[in-house]
C-alpha cells in the first residue's frame, strides 16, 4: 500500500515533461559556428556535438558519479581536439551554451501532470524537482512558462547541486528544502536505476515509476512500489 505522502519529489524528464529525442541540434550548431567565427564546419561541429552527447550518457552510466562543472563537460567530451581559439571562446559562454544543449523545444508537459501538481498544490502537499540535468536553468524556464513553476516549493538540479542520481542527496537536499522527512515522501522518477535506486538509497516513502520509453542499462535494477503512467495515474494513487 502506499503511504499518503507528506511531499512528492519528481524528476523533470520523463516524468514532468518529455520531448521527441533528436541527435541533431542546428540551433546550437549555429550558435557555436558564429562564436567561433567559422573556423570550424558546421557539420564538424555538429558530429563533435553528437559524438560529445554520446560520450557524456557513457560517463552518466558510472555508479554514483559527482556531477561534472558546466566547463568540465565543454572540455572533456565537445571541444577538447578543437582548435585553442575556438575553445577558448567556447569557455567564455560555456553557460549560456549549456542551457541551449539542454534545451528542448518540443517540450510539454506529460498527461496529466498539470492536474497532479495543482491536485497536490490545492491539498498542501509540498512538491518539488529532482533531476538530473546540465542546467537547471532551462529546465526552470520551461516550468515557468508551462504555467507550473509556481507550484514548486524546491526544484533540485545536478548541476547546481555538484551530485547526480542516484547520489541520494538529490532526495536529501529536496526534503532538507521542504523540512520533511524522506520516508514521509514519494519519489517519481522513469529510470529505475537511477531514480528508483536513488529513491531507494535515500530511503523514501515510495518509490514510483512512470515509465519513459528510455532504456536503463546494466546492473540490478530495483523494483518501484508502484507504476503508473502518467499524471493521471499519480492521481490515481492519492488517497
Amino acid at each position: 500500500m502506499i503511504i499518503k505522502p507528506a511531499a512528492v519529489l519528481l524528476d523533470f524528464g520523463g516524468v514532468l515533461a518529455d520531448a521527441p529525442y533528436r541527435a541533431e541540434r542546428p540551433d546550437l550548431v549555429l550558435r557555436l559556428y558564429n562564436l567561433i567565427d567559422a573556423a570550424l564546419s558546421p557539420g564538424r561541429i555538429q558530429q563533435s556535438l553528437i559524438d560529445g552527447a554520446a560520450a557524456y550518457a557513457r560517463w552518466r552510466d558510472e555508479d554514483w558519479p559527482d556531477e561534472l562543472p558546466q566547463l568540465e563537460v565543454w572540455e572533456r567530451f565537445v571541444i577538447h581536439d578543437w582548435p585553442p581559439l575556438t575553445q577558448a571562446r567556447v569557455r567564455g559562454s560555456v553557460a549560456r551554451l549549456s542551457y541551449d544543449w539542454a534545451w528542448r523545444e518540443g517540450w510539454a508537459l506529460r498527461p496529466g501532470i498539470g492536474e497532479f501538481l495543482t491536485e497536490c498544490a490545492g491539498r498542501g502537499i509540498p512538491l518539488a524537482v529532482v533531476s538530473n540535468t546540465l542546467s537547471g536553468a532551462a529546465h526552470r524556464d520551461f516550468l515557468a512558462k508551462a504555467g507550473v513553476g509556481r507550484l514548486f516549493a524546491a526544484q533540485i538540479y545536478s548541476d547546481e547541486a555538484g551530485v547526480r542520481k542516484p547520489n541520494p542527496q538529490m532526495i536529501w537536499n529536496a526534503t532538507d528544502a521542504l523540512g520533511v522527512a524522506p520516508a514521509s515522501c514519494w519519489f517519481v522518477g522513469d529510470s529505475r536505476r537511477r531514480d528508483i535506486a536513488c529513491a531507494r538509497r535515500a530511503d523514501a516513502g515510495a518509490a514510483i515509476l512512470m515509465p519513459s520509453g528510455r532504456q536503463d542499462h546494466g546492473g540490478d535494477q530495483p523494483d518501484p512500489d508502484a507504476v503508473v503512467a502518467d499524471g493521471f495515474g499519480l492521481l490515481d494513487l492519492l488517497p
